[in-house]
C-alpha cells in the first residue's frame, strides 16, 4: 500500500524481526498467553506436492478478511515435479501481515514451517536467530536427511539451538485424526498441509469461516475428501490449543488506519492485471481479445480471462506465440481491444509482429509477465531483464511506449493506463510486469465504475479527405494533428477500403511506397507520436528536501526501495525517492528532476538497463545497483546500498 505511515511503521516495515513486545492482551486456554505483535512474517516450505501454496493462499485470505495489510511471495520450484524430497523440489510462500502500511514480502521469516528435511536446509538460512521453526519431525527419516546432505540429525545435533524449534509429528497427528474416515494412509497424510494451516491459525488468531467455506466448494463433490480435510484443519486448530508445546499465541490488529475508506480484496498482480484489461474494454465500450500461448507466468491470465465471456472477453489459446500475437493483431484490425500476453522468451517469438504492429498503427497491448532469462532461464523466478527487449527488440526504428506497474494492485492500473495509450495513439504497448507482482498479493481497493478513465474512442466513419478535384477519399494515414495517430477504420465498413501490410506506406495514402523521402518522414512521424504521448510529470518524495540522493526504480522494485527508504530518513538520512511507471517515453520532467540531485542510485534486478537509459539520455552519471539472482531485493540490502551510495 502507498498511503501514508505512522514513524512506528516505518520503523518496522523491512526489519528483520517482528515488534514482540509481548503486551498481553486476554488469555486462551488455560496457561495460555495471548500477545499482541504489530506484524509478522510467515513462510510455509515444503516438498512441491505439499500443498504450501494452497495453504499459504488460504491463509492470505484469512488474513485479509480480518483486514490486515499484507504482502506475499510465493517461491516454486522450476521443475514440474522434481524428485520428493529434494532441494529443487522446495515450494514455499512468505507472508508479512501487519496492523500498519506495509510494502515487502519481509527480509526474513519469524515463523519457518518446514514439512521435511529438504524444506528446512533450503530456508533455514534466510530464518534470523530467536525465530520460530516447526518441523514435520515424521519426515526426518535417515533416508530423506541423506538425499538434502544431513549426516545427523539438525533435530538433535544442536545446529539448531539459535531458534525456538516446535517439534511436531504433523503426519502422524494428521492421519490420528482422520482414522475415521474411509482413507487410505497416504490418501490422508495429503492433509497434513490443513493441519498446519489450522495450527498456524490458532497461533495467529486468523478466523476459520472462509477455509471452512473454501473445502466444503472445493472437495463438495468428494464428500469424504471434504470432511477428511476440514477433520484435519480443525485437528491443527485444537492440537495448538491444548498442547504444551505452544504456550504463546499471538494477535495482529487489523490495519483499518493504513486504507482509506472502501470495499478491499486479496488481490494478485496477474489478477489485478486480469480485472484491468476487463474493465479497459468495458471503458473502451470494445470486445476483448487475447491471443496467446500458455507461458511461466503469464499463463494465469489467460485462465482468469476464459471465464469471462460474459462481458466480452474471447480468449485464443494459439499453438505457438507468433499465432497468437497475430491473432491479437488481427482483432486489433478488426476492432477489438487486442492483447497477448506472454514472458521474455516469448516477446523474442513475438517480435517480427510487433513491428507489424508499429507499421499498421494499430492499438495491441504486449503484456510481458517477466522472468529470469535468457532463453528458458528460471520460469518461475522474477526478474526485470526485458525492458531493452522491450526498448528495442524489432528491426528497424520501430518506437513502442512502455508502462510497468509497482505492487500487484498497482496492475489493474497499468493495465488501463496501457489500453489509454495503445487506443488513444494507435499503437502497440508493452506492459512489463514480472514473476514477483504476478504471483504476489496484496490488499486492494475496488474502485468505483465512475472512477474509471473513459477510453471510449470513435472508428472512422467515411471519407476524411477531399481531392483537388472535389472528389472525397479515405486517406488510412491522414493524422490526427494532436495525437499524430491514423484513422481505425473497421473493415466492411463501406468507402473505407484500405491497404494494410508491413511494405512502407506513404504517407496518407497507405500506398505502398519505396520514395527515400516518404521512408525518412514515416519513421520520424511515427517516433514523434510516441514522444508526444502525454504522460504524467514524474512526482518525487522528498519530505525533508532538498536531499542529494535520489533513488529512482522502476516496477516491482518499488516495495523494497520505498520500505529501504523508510528505514533511512526513521535513522535520519535525507533522500529523496521517485518511481517510473512510463519508461518510454519517459515523463517530460524527468531531466529537470535528474539535474537537482548529486547522486542517483537505480536499483533493478537487471544489469542495469534502466541505469543505461538514463546515462544515455540525460548524461547523468546514475550509479546502478543491481541483482539478478531471481529474487526480489530484500529492504535492509538496499538500504545499507542506499547509505553507502550517500557516504561515498
Amino acid at each position: 500500500m502507498t498511503s501514508q505511515v505512522s514513524s512506528t511503521a516505518e520503523q518496522a516495515d523491512g526489519a528483520d524481526s517482528a515488534v514482540v513486545g509481548g503486551q498481553r492482551t486476554h488469555a486462551g486456554a488455560p496457561g495460555k498467553d495471548v500477545r499482541r505483535v504489530d506484524r509478522v512474517i510467515i513462510r510455509f516450505a515444503g516438498d512441491s506436492g505439499d500443498g504450501m501454496q494452497l495453504t499459504g493462499d488460504r491463509f492470505t485470505s484469512e488474513t485479509a478478511s480480518f483486514g490486515n495489510d499484507l504482502s506475499t511471495l510465493p517461491n516454486f520450484p522450476a521443475e514440474i515435479r522434481a524428485p520428493a524430497g529434494t532441494l529443487p523440489g522446495v515450494s514455499s510462500f512468505q507472508l508479512h501481515f501487519a496492523d500498519h502500511d506495509i510494502l515487502t514480502p519481509g527480509d526474513a521469516p519469524n515463523v519457518l514451517v518446514a514439512m521435511n528435511p529438504a524444506a528446512l536446509r533450503a530456508n533455514i538460512a534466510d530464518v534470523p536467530r530467536g525465530a520460530e521453526v516447526i518441523v514435520n519431525t515424521d519426515e526426518f527419516t535417515k533416508r530423506a536427511m541423506t538425499k538434502v546432505g544431513y549426516a545427523t540429525s539438525p533435530l538433535d545435533d544442536g545446529s539448531l539451538e539459535a531458534y525456538h524449534v516446535h517439534p511436531v509429528p504433523l503426519t502422524t497427528l494428521t492421519v490420528e485424526a482422520l482414522k475415521e474416515f474411509d482413507l487410505s494412509r497416504k490418501e490422508a497424510e495429503r492433509s497434513k498441509n490443513m493441519f498446519a494451516l489450522g495450527l498456524l491459525s490458532w497461533m495467529y488468531h486468523r478466523p476459520t469461516e472462509g477455509t471452512e467455506k473454501f473445502l466444503k466448494a472445493k472437495f463438495g463433490r468428494k464428500p469424504e475428501i471434504m470432511k477428511a480435510n476440514l477433520a484435519a484443519f480443525h485437528a491443527g486448530w485444537n492440537f495448538g490449543e491444548t498442547t504444551e508445546d505452544f504456550a504463546v499465541s499471538y494477535e495482529v490488529a487489523p490495519a483499518a488506519t493504513a486504507f482509506p475508506t472502501g470495499t478491499y480484496r486479496n488481490i494478485s498482480g496477474n489478477l489485478a492485471l486480469s480485472y484491468g484489461l476487463i474493465a479497459a474494454s468495458r471503458q473502451a465500450d470494445l470486445p476483448l481479445y487475447l491471443g496467446s500461448y500458455p507461458i511461466t507466468p503469464a499463463s494465469d491470465i489467460l485462465h482468469e480471462l476464459s471465464k469471462h465471456k460474459n462481458f466480452g472477453v474471447r480468449t485464443f489459446q494459439a499453438e505457438d506465440e507468433i499465432a497468437g500475437i497475430g491473432a491479437a493483431l488481427g482483432a486489433a484490425f478488426g476492432g477489438s481491444l487486442a492483447v497477448t500476453t506472454t514472458s521474455g522468451p516469448g516477446v523474442a517469438l513475438k517480435s517480427e509482429t510487433i513491428g507489424l504492429a508499429v507499421s499498421l498503427e494499430l492499438p495491441l497491448l504486449v503484456v510481458d509477465i517477466q522472468r529470469g532469462g535468457p532463453s528458458t532461464g528460471l520460469p518461475t523466478k522474477t526478474e526485470q531483464a526485458d525492458l531493452l527487449q522491450a526498448m528495442y527488440g524489432r528491426n528497424g526504428e520501430a518506437p513502442v511506449p512502455v508502462v510497468a506497474p509497482c505492487t500487484p494492485a498497482d496492475c489493474f492500473d497499468a493495465a488501463l493506463e496501457a489500453a489509454r495509450i495503445a487506443v488513444t495513439y494507435r499503437t502497440p504497448v508493452f506492459l512489463l510486469s514480472d514473476g514477483y507482482l504476478a504471483n504476489g498479493s496484496e490488499p486492494w481497493r475496488i474502485p468505483e465504475v465512475d472512477e474509471l478513465p473513459d477510453l471510449r474512442t470513435r472508428f472512422a466513419q467515411g471519407p476524411n479527405h477531399t481531392l483537388d478535384d472535389g472528389t472525397e477519399v479515405f486517406q488510412p494515414y491522414k493524422r490526427d494533428p494532436q495525437t499524430l495517430a491514423r484513422p481505425w477504420a473497421i473493415p466492411g465498413t463501406p468507402g473505407l477500403e484500405h491497404r494494410i501490410g508491413g511494405i512502407e506506406k506513404q504517407d496518407g495514402t497507405g500506398n505502398i511506397s519505396y520514395d527515400p523521402a516518404n521512408h525518412d518522414f514515416m519513421v520520424r512521424t511515427r517516433q514523434a507520436k510516441i514522444d508526444g504521448i502525454e504522460v504524467p510529470d514524474l512526482e518525487v518524495d522528498d519530505p525533508a528536501g532538498p536531499a542529494s540522493t535520489l533513488v529512482l526504480g522502476w516496477g516491482s522494485t518499488y516495495g523494497p526501495i520505498t520500505a529501504a527508504v523508510r528505514r533511512l530518513r526513521t535513522a535520519g538520512t535525507p533522500i529523496a525517492q521517485a518511481h517510473l511507471r512510463h519508461l518510454n517515453p519517459f515523463p517530460k520532467n524527468l531531466g529537470e528532476v535528474l539535474a537537482r540531485y548529486d547522486k542517483v542510485v537505480i536499483p533493478e534486478m537487471n544489469l542495469g538497463q534502466l541505469a543505461t537509459l538514463i546515462r544515455a539520455k540525460y548524461l547523468v552519471d546514475a550509479e546502478s545497483y543491481h541483482q539478478v539472482n531471481g529474487m526480489p531485493f530484500k529492504a535492509e540490502q538496499l538500504a545499507t546500498a542506499l547509505k553507502e551510495a550517500i557516504d561515498a
